[in-house]
């Protein structure tokens, strides 16, 4: 009996125990919901709501003329919710929206009737219909499809728009446009304009739903982003094109390993093309670097500083480019080291304009040691007023700063040295400042890459062009420089693109490339200069690092880079060509108006009239008519048969027009009846196919 009690008493203590821990749960619950609700409330929103940055929309990069260098195209995320649509709504129109979300989207009507349907009975507010992002057709599409076409507040719709940077010229001068990752780091007009480009986020209140995915909750409280400013720059598409395209074609050629192309306006200094291209691992070149402009790009010049060497040695003393220089045999030692010539045997005695025109290292070393052995500051100092010892003050982040080791540092050869290009290092837009200026007369510009930050077509801040020194050597050094730089393309290293269309002056440059602290047989070759060298309107720069092959040297590699973009240039720039009249007339009253065309329709006309005509050859199909005596007689006019530009002054537009576009010219029109009195290309020139000629008809 006593264990039966005993028993008895842990069941009834069992039992109510489980009764007062019920209650105390059942006490819980009724506290947790009713006394704390809001508080649990409160913590739960604040769990799963949060305030958001909602990105602005980036601001477009554009070239000089207006043409979409980079641009933000919006992009949206498809989500839907089931439950607001109403039930006659839902039911006329799932089965049509089901089939367009198959058709565009893969999976079957099935699949996503049944993901609707079951969404809606749960009550889920917030579904993904798709994880591709879709374009904005695309939604305009989408808008007008069964239960979507109420919109979001009746058909439950969303779109969530997104950005993505977009380039309508793809690659392009990629590096120069550059980029932005999501730690907002970068490079290029991308990051160094970001502050105007990135515009002000606003902020949203978000909702975290299942799949750690946010929806937005539209409860007035947002901040709208505020849009970011376009920039615009001064490259231009076609330059940039053809410049690029010229690069990437030898770079080939030569197996380089890495070329950057710069090409400046010389009054303004505006950059209108800028290309790096680098040999990648897989054997193509891409833009990686901005070698042209950045602190990698910092390299012995060679030669090409020797311009600055003579302006300093020029300046300093009276010296006549018809003075002499003995350079020996080709090599001079300065103390342990020794100065070579490229020609085996050396130039023996030579004037100073042909050192510079042969591009003689044993010379120039010489003149710069001998002037300014006992005062090197001397030499810095017109370095420093060259503007070639301190960064230019370029519009993009990185530049690199001009590597000119402090006196204190130098030896003996020092100096000698690097009076033709080493023992210092300079970027190759610094060499083509320098070389611009001698182009602008003296005045050195700061090289300009934007011109202007725009809100749609209301300019915010302009970057006009500023002048780094106003005159940088003397009138009389200018006139003695620009005959040296001409006298190199006319008969001196640059030989080989020496034309006759127009003038080019510049200086090829050869150095070897420093690994590991010693020379090796790899050259940095370079060309710098400008062009028509008598009337300046753009300067450039080409360099080529490590060619391989038999040739090795600037004259070789980098001068006819240099030569193929001023043609392309020179072709599509009508404005630096000068019109002709017409020659030779008849004279009015005696012949009918005949001056030029096709010899047999020529000579049928006149023969009908009866006036005498006849030529010098019977093989001749285009000529050119002149007064002989009484009568006409035909001279040959088929350059075009030669790859050169045909003389069609005084042809009818329709023979004018047959020969220029055989010949691969495309022709612009001014006027529409009479004779072509004006063409803007030399007659007898180099046809450069695709590249525009403009006549006048009258």
């Amino acid at each position: 009996m006593n264990i039966k009690k005993s028993i008895l008493l842990r069941v009834r203590l069992a039992f109510l125990a489980i009764v007062i821990f019920a209650g105390a749960i059942m006490y819980q619950i009724f506290h947790i919901q009713w006394m704390d609700g809001e508080k649990w409330k409160k913590m739960a929103e604040e769990i799963t709501m949060s305030y958001q940055e909602v990105k602005a929309t980036r601001g477009n990069i554009y070239s000089d003329n207006g043409s979409l260098l980079a641009t933000s195209l919006p992009f949206y995320k498809v989500a839907f919710d089931p439950t607001i649509a109403d039930e006659q709504l839902f039911r006329e129109g799932i089965d049509s929206l089901s089939l367009m979300l198959a058709k565009n989207f893969g999976n079957s009507k099935t699949y996503y009737k049944q993901k609707i349907t079951s969404a809606r009975q749960k009550g889920r507010q917030y579904i993904f219909l798709t994880r591709d992002l879709i374009g904005y057709q695309k939604k305009k599409e989408m808008e007008t499809w069964p239960i979507f076409r109420e919109g979001r507040l009746g058909g439950g719709v969303i779109f969530t728009k997104t950005d993505k940077r977009f380039r309508p010229f793809s690659n392009l001068a990629f590096r120069t446009i550059g980029f932005l990752n999501e730690n907002d780091y970068g490079a290029g007009l991308e990051y160094s304009f970001n502050k105007y480009l990135a515009g002000t986020n606003g902020k949203a209140l978000f909702q975290k739903i299942s799949g750690s995915s946010w929806r937005p909750v539209n409860d007035g409280s947002e901040i709208r982003p505020k849009d970011g400013f376009d920039i615009q720059t001064t490259i231009d598409i076609n330059l940039q094109d053809v410049s690029e395209s010229a690069l990437l074609r030898h770079l080939i050629k030569h197996d380089a390993d890495m070329g950057c192309v710069v090409v400046m306006e010389v009054e303004t200094g505006e950059i209108k093309a800028i290309s790096n291209l680098k040999k990648l691992k897989n054997g193509k070149y891409g833009e990686v670097y901005n070698y042209a402009v950045g602190s990698h790009g910092l390299r012995e010049p060679g030669s090409t500083f020797k311009l600055a060497s003579y302006m300093a040695l020029l300046e300093e003393k009276e010296i006549q480019l018809s003075d002499s220089i003995e350079t020996g045999d080709g090599q001079l030692k300065f103390y342990k080291e020794t100065v070579r010539d490229h020609k085996p045997g050396g130039y023996g005695t030579i004037t100073i304009e042909e050192a510079f025109k042969k591009s003689s290292n044993i010379a120039i070393a010489k003149l710069i040691d001998e002037t300014f052995r006992e005062n090197p500051q001397r030499f810095l100092d017109y370095l420093k007023i060259m503007g070639l010892t301190q960064p230019l003050g370029f519009q993009m982040v990185g530049e690199g700063k001009p590597n000119i080791p402090p006196i204190k540092k130098w030896s003996g050869i020092t100096l000698p040295w690097m009076a033709y290009g080493y023992g210092l290092e300079l970027t190759p837009l610094h060499t083509l400042t320098l070389y611009n200026a001698i182009a602008n007369n003296g005045k050195m510009i700061r090289p300009l890459l934007v011109k202007s930050i725009k809100k749609t077509d209301k300019e915010i801040n302009t970057f006009k062009t500023s002048v780094i020194s106003d005159q940088i050597c003397s009138e009389e050094t200018l006139k003695k420089l620009k005959k040296m730089l001409e006298g190199v393309v006319e008969e001196g290293t640059a030989s080989n693109i020496n034309n006759a269309e127009y003038k080019i002056a510049g200086k090829t440059g050869t150095a070897q490339s420093l690994k590991n602290g010693r020379y090796v047989r790899q050259y940095y070759t370079s060309f710098a200069g400008y062009f028509p060298a008598d009337n300046p309107k753009y300067s450039a720069i080409v360099v080529m690092d490590n060619p391989k092959g038999y040739q090795q040297y600037g004259s070789d590699v980098a001068a006819p880079v240099f030569k193929e973009i001023a043609d392309k240039i020179y072709a599509l720039d009508l404005n630096m060509h000068d019109e002709y009249e017409l020659e030779e007339k008849p004279e009015e009253g005696i012949f009918p108006v005949v001056q030029a065309g096709n010899r047999s329709d020529l000579a049928s006309m006149l023969n009908y009239l009866g006036v005498s005509n006849h030529a010098e050859s019977q093989d001749v199909d285009w000529v050119r008519a002149s007064i002989h005596n009484n009568s006409i007689k035909w001279k040959p006019n088929n350059q075009h048969q030669n790859g050169l530009v045909p003389d069609v002054r005084g042809m009818t537009l329709r023979d004018a027009l047959y020969l220029l576009e055989n010949t691969g010219l495309q022709v612009q029109v001014k006027g529409s009846k009479g004779r072509v009195m004006q063409q803007s290309q030399y007659p007898g020139s180099r046809a450069l196919k695709g590249s525009t000629i403009k006549l006048e008809v009258g």
